[in-house]
């Protein structure tokens, strides 16, 4: 079959798939305002924004437009509710019972949920409905475990001193989360920021505001105080500066890219020192070694680096294959593209729906073009499916090497880059000579060579024949310029606390 011939083929499959007509959501958009103090309101400018559905590029919704005034009046709410409100007040116990409640209203409305994180993302429904609104409960029903077993130490000292820790929270938290994952990303964040008895405001993603609101009316509906969490839309100049740049925020926990993050650390480092968690980009290499079972790895890779329509930051984007498998694999990882289906996220069966937005949608293109210029191979997809919304062809590229744009950069798109490599020393080194170190994949059946690999690749999490991987209690962050800090797990909940050592004289002590 010729080139042409082949691309007619991929092209009439998948644009049937992307063009169809499109399911009407079942869930009716109800918050657009900024949550301030325990009430709903305008922007204090009155201005609102567009919020799209990315299947079409149409609007959906005006939401509040919110700006410096909105964010003060947001942290003064926080501030107000730190110091003199009953939520750090409160015992854990209780903080413990106001999460879990908000935990079960969520399973309560999942579908509704699922539906607008779909709506407004893109994302296929099955995967925010079976997968990730668990999650996002699951998580939540975690750190409400966690609330009352957050507890400081004795510590013997030289002398007769009693010494002890209090482990405080921080006080206010600001937390800008991105749109690829708007739900979980506000559950890393918000969980143990409570659970620790901190009070937030938070900056939704400007593509993704929608379900942040919808969920911070079921904390209210659980009982969380007014004040405690705040959730402010609008853009990163207009919001997400005055907030990691505010004097009276004490933390900024930040998910989004990698230039971003330097400019969230510069502003919070010159207002007030305020320390700073970032979750930031990733360049992870998926590595198959020549004993690796291929079907499998093919069907591994594919999901390492497709799921979530590629947007995703630990997306297994940079594939080293072992020269023996090469040939073998690149085959079939063409053929399963071929057959991944692409179309409304809403229906049934589809594994990939569009791009967040017209701007990631063309940033991707710009991307496979510089491939294609490169002299990558282009094995499969390429171009854009249909004439409306935001969907691209998965595309796979062989022949990719290191010095590429596409084997450098992070595409955050459904383009798969396959490189070929000769030995373990070699892929390592390769694998490690990037700016990220944020994952790692490595699929072999031989236990040394994975203990050899999790230990030498500088990344933040090494999945060993899986990929992808997530749970509430394991921490997730990454080395090198993938970010500062820990999300999930025990580790997530230094990030809100304060360690402070309490030393008092002892007179005539039975025993030190």
């Amino acid at each position: 079959m010729t080139e042409n011939a082949y691309r007619r083929r991929v092209n009439r499959f998948s644009t049937a798939a992307a063009t169809e007509e499109l399911i009407i959501p079942p869930v009716q958009i109800s918050h657009t305002q900024h949550l301030i103090n325990g009430q709903f309101v305008d922007a204090a400018s009155g201005k609102t924004f567009p919020t799209y559905d990315p299947r079409t590029g149409e609007v959906i919704a005006h939401v509040a437009a919110g700006d410096a005034e909105d964010i003060n009046r947001a942290v003064a709410a926080a501030r107000k509710a730190f110091d003199e409100g009953p939520w750090p007040k409160m015992s854990a116990y209780e903080r413990s019972r106001i999460l879990l409640r908000f935990a079960d209203l969520v399973e309560k409305h999942s579908e509704e949920l699922a539906a607008l994180e779909t709506w407004n993302n893109g994302k296929p429904y099955e995967q925010a409905l079976h997968a990730e609104v668990p999650m996002f409960s699951r998580l939540f029903h975690y750190y409400a475990g966690w609330a009352d077993k957050i507890h400081g130490l004795t510590v013997p000292a030289d002398g007769k001193y009693h010494v002890h820790t209090l482990h405080e929270p921080i006080g206010v938290a600001g937390q800008i989360i991105p749109w690829n994952f708007p739900l979980l990303m506000f559950a890393w964040k918000v969980g143990p920021a409570l659970a620790c008895g901190n009070t937030i405001v938070l900056k939704s993603a400007e593509q993704t505001p929608l379900t942040a609101l919808y969920v911070a009316k079921l904390f209210q509906e659980a009982g969380l105080p007014p004040g405690v969490l705040n959730v402010v839309s609008g853009d990163g100049p207009t919001a997400g500066a005055p907030l990691a740049s505010h004097m009276d925020v004490d933390k900024v926990a930040f998910t989004g890219s990698t230039d971003t993050g330097k400019i969230i650390l510069e502003l919070a480092a010159r207002s007030n020192l305020k320390p700073v968690t970032l979750e930031l980009g990733g360049k992870s290499p998926f590595i198959i070694c020549e004993d690796a079972d291929i079907d499998h790895a093919v069907e591994l890779a594919h999901f390492a680096l497709f799921f979530n329509q590629g947007q995703c930051c630990c997306a297994g984007s940079r594939t080293f294959v072992h020269e023996r498998v090469y040939d073998e694999f690149i085959e079939k990882a063409k053929a399963r593209a071929v057959k991944r289906v692409v179309g409304d996220p809403f229906k049934k069966g589809v594994e990939q729906g569009p791009q967040i937005d017209n701007e990631q949608f063309e940033k991707v293109l710009r991307y496979i073009r510089a491939g294609i210029d490169s002299d990558a191979t282009l094995e499969c997809g390429g171009g854009r499916l249909g004439s409306k919304g935001y969907f691209i062809e998965p595309t796979v590229f062989s022949n990719v090497k290191d010095d590429m744009l596409i084997a450098k950069d992070e595409i955050f798109g459904p383009v798969q880059s396959i490189l070929k490599f000769k030995d373990l020393d070699e892929v390592v080194r390769r694998a490690n000579a990037t700016r990220y170190g944020l994952a790692a994949g490595v699929f072999t059946r031989n236990i040394d060579t994975a203990n050899y690999m999790t230990r030498a690749l500088r990344a933040g999490t090494v999945w060993v024949n899986c990929f992808d991987v997530f749970d509430a209690a394991i921490p997730f962050g990454g080395y090198k310029m993938s970010g500062i800090g820990r999300e999930k797990g025990i580790y997530s909940l230094h990030n809100y606390l304060q360690v402070k050592a309490v030393v008092t004289p002892l007179k005539n002590p039975a025993w030190l």
